[in-house]
């Protein structure tokens, strides 16, 4: 089935991850979505992982991942016979996304300030760490930045680490995640506006000020109480309980509020803690979080993973800290369609990508096919496929 955007054509002059996860949000969307790589290709082609047997034109997990559902084109941009097809492409597109460097564009003759001659509809959505000098300069905005650059700076982990105060950076790349979310948030907003008015826009997410938005406690906690947010391991500052307790076999997430609390205090066969004021309310467990965790831990020492979420699913924000191989066996994830089988070229078994989160009920999303293979489709038909369809 289409999805809600379908008949939106989208460049992707994107590499690694932040930017990819934007278009790959766009694609599963529905939206057409053609990458433009150098001649060798985006560098996450080469980073692995591979499955086993794979042939040579075998496509990497973090490829496959995030590039799924698009086109390949290879243009080398470095000859004017390539910026040329870029231009002429530009003409018929509805949005362009890179997540080069400031100004790295611009010295090829492709900013936006040049493209938006070519279409003046065109949405141009740029993601880099510091931001760009369009919508506000920054005294770092020709440094380079990874996801821990983001998460370091943006004030992540500044509040993410253990209780002595050792900074942890999280799993997943959320430095590159989110302001790749945020990229596709800006650019449909000014897709719609473009749609409107037939007027294009520049949109800029800087990593750093994204990972600033994600950490909005932080800004609030400091200018209320003048006091600097550190690291407090798995509990929350403001909320008890809010924490990672062990049980006999593994972890478990727990958080209460005061409803939720009286449940949790008789649950753990202590029912004076539901009514004494130094535990009654969030605010008095807060100061008196050591004995509330010690009372958990207590209770959760003794009982399996399965026997405490059986006594408090449902009543109370309980889940277990699930690793992959639990989540493939989730049926929740199965449920949802959250694990996607993808095909794999030079491999005789499909791999497995996390699907789509967005869900509509009339224009669904979805994993539109695998990734490309470098260069698989032709620009000209392309170009030819999109002026046609006016």
């Amino acid at each position: 089935m289409p999805g809600p955007l379908a008949g939106v054509r989208v460049i992707d002059l994107t590499v690694m991850l932040a930017g990819p996860y934007t278009t790959m949000l766009l694609a599963d969307l529905g939206a057409q979505v053609v990458k433009i790589e150098p001649p060798h290709g985006d560098a996450t082609r080469a980073v692995g992982p591979y499955r086993e047997g794979d042939g040579p034109e075998g496509l990497s997990g973090y490829f496959q991942s995030v590039n799924r559902g698009k086109q390949s084109v290879v243009l080398d941009l470095k000859t004017e016979a390539g910026r040329e097809k870029l231009r002429a492409l530009v003409r018929v597109a509805d949005v362009f996304v890179e997540n080069y460097s400031a100004g790295a564009i611009d010295r090829l003759g492709l900013g936006y300030e040049t493209l938006r001659t070519q279409n003046p509809r065109l949405v141009y959505a740029a993601v880099r760490g510091f931001g760009d000098p369009r919508t506000g300069d920054s005294p770092y905005r020709d440094w380079p930045a990874y996801d821990v650059v983001a998460q370091a700076m943006g004030g992540l982990l500044g509040i993410t680490g253990t209780v002595d105060g050792t900074p942890v950076k999280t799993g997943p790349g959320v430095g590159d995640v989110f302001p790749g979310t945020l990229l596709a948030v800006g650019l449909l907003a000014a897709l719609h506006h473009a749609e409107r008015t037939g007027q294009g826009q520049f949109v800029d997410v800087a990593m750093y000020d994204a990972m600033l938005s994600l950490c909005e406690r932080v800004v609030h906690q400091y200018s209320y109480t003048g006091e600097v947010p550190v690291q407090q391991g798995n509990a929350h500052p403001l909320l008890c309980p809010f924490d990672i307790l062990p049980a006999m076999d593994g972890w478990v997430a727990l958080a209460a509020n005061d409803g939720q609390w009286t449940t949790v205090a008789h649950a753990i066969g202590r029912p004076d803690m539901a009514t004494d004021a130094r535990y009654a309310t969030n605010r008095a467990r807060v100061r008196h979080r050591a004995e509330v965790r010690e009372a958990l831990e207590k209770w959760f020492a003794t009982r399996t993973i399965r026997q405490a979420v059986e006594v408090f699913g449902g009543r109370v924000p309980i889940g277990p800290v699930n690793t992959a191989a639990d989540i493939f066996a989730d049926p929740h994830a199965a449920a949802r369609g959250m694990l996607v089988p993808i095909e794999q070229p030079g491999s005789d078994e499909p791999v497995t990508v996390a699907g789509p989160a967005i869900k509509l009920t009339e224009t669904p999303s979805a994993v539109r096919g695998r990734g490309p293979l470098l260069g698989e489709h032709d620009i000209d038909r392309i170009i030819a496929a999109w002026t046609s369809a006016g």
